[in-house]
């Protein structure tokens, strides 16, 4: 079996027109083919640099897509996987015990034929092999009809791709998740933290693959102390799903920048927070004075140093945000920043409104 990568994420949503306005007018994601079937789910493509979003609302309303959104709201509800071997990639998940939801099928548009299968995943989040014979070519021939040059990246652009995929998980869920992962995706655990803010703590792992390629941070609330941020999510998604999806950037200055000119809000570091940075982590490639105007955090590890922000959740139930993550040369996932995420997060869960800048 082989994944190497993320290939998209299938964004169920309620009104169609107004998230992918949302995801273009605010993060510079281009519409890259809409769907052609003239009865069932709607969907749009957009693509950012490497990062392909599939957009979709239900056709009816009691088709699959319209009883995902009438437990969870909008959400991402599929994860899908890049493979070499579509065939062969389901059938040893399937041998080591996960579900298998669709068997392979084909799709040909010219010379180029792209295999898809469905395989469960967490929660009601599954996850789809796709097969290619060209990554940046046709994305499902038959079903969404590509925009005229939508294919290939353009120069400039302020995401590169996928970095990391965060979910929440019930309590008690966490480590059978891992095992799931480990034995039926091949993913290996890389790392695991407990993490108190306050009154209240979760418990984190990290499952990637051999390539660093496919990352997935799993987090539930730890019962021992007050329910929390993760609880609150557990509540008003109905059950485990993706807090957030991280987009890796190669400048995250600008990212910030240019997405907040245009609407994105992104939380406030916590007070303090930049007082001891360069005594903590010494010379940083961002200067301290911009890190503190943008609000970007800052980590390294022996690998190199890497940028973080998170945007403030525009969802209608503040289960699903972004985050930008830019690294030069670090592996890891900002460990010294989770507290401060959390923070900042706390504040707006009691009432602080974070703001794009601070001037």
């Amino acid at each position: 079996m082989k994944i190497h990568g993320f290939d998209h994420v299938e964004y169920y949503v309620e009104d169609l027109e107004k998230a992918a306005e949302g995801l273009c007018g605010s993060y510079g994601f281009r519409l890259a083919g809409r769907s052609v079937a003239s009865s069932g789910p709607r969907s749009v493509l957009l693509r950012h640099g490497h990062v392909k979003m599939l957009v979709t609302a239900p056709g009816t309303a009691d088709d699959a897509v319209a009883a995902y959104l009438s437990r969870h709201g909008d959400g991402v509800a599929i994860i899908a996987f890049a493979t070499d071997d579509v065939r062969q990639t389901f059938d040893d998940i399937v041998a080591a015990g996960g579900n298998g939801l669709a068997a392979p099928s084909f799709a040909k548009s010219g010379r180029e034929r792209v295999g898809t299968a469905l395989v469960g995943g967490f929660g009601d989040v599954t996850h789809k092999l796709v097969e290619r014979t060209s990554p940046d070519g046709e994305f499902a021939p038959g079903f969404i009809e590509m925009e005229p040059a939508s294919c290939g990246e353009v120069a400039g652009e302020l995401l590169s791709e996928l970095d990391h995929v965060a979910v929440c998980l019930p309590a008690g869920e966490l480590d059978r998740t891992v095992c799931f992962y480990r034995d039926v995706f091949g993913l290996a655990q890389i790392y695991d933290e407990r993490i108190e803010v306050g009154t209240q703590a979760m418990l984190s792992k990290v499952v990637q693959d051999h390539d660093g390629l496919v990352t997935f941070t799993l987090i539930e609330p730890d019962t021992d102390l007050e329910p929390g941020q993760i609880d609150d999510f557990l509540r008003a998604h109905d059950g485990a799903g993706v807090q957030h999806l991280a987009f890796r950037t190669p400048d995250i200055a600008t990212a910030v920048a240019a997405f907040a000119g245009r609407g994105v809000e992104f939380l406030v570091a916590p007070a303090g927070y930049y007082q001891a940075l360069e005594g903590r982590l010494g010379k940083l490639a961002i200067p301290l004075d911009v890190l503190r105007e943008l609000n970007v955090l800052a980590d390294r590890d022996r690998w190199g140093q890497m940028f973080q922000i998170f945007a403030r959740s525009t969802h209608e139930r503040r289960t699903l945000f972004f985050e930008l993550i830019e690294r030069q040369g670090a592996l890891t996932f900002g460990t010294r920043n989770i507290r401060a995420l959390y923070e900042a997060l706390e504040d707006t869960r009691t009432g602080v409104t974070p703001l794009a800048r601070q001037h």
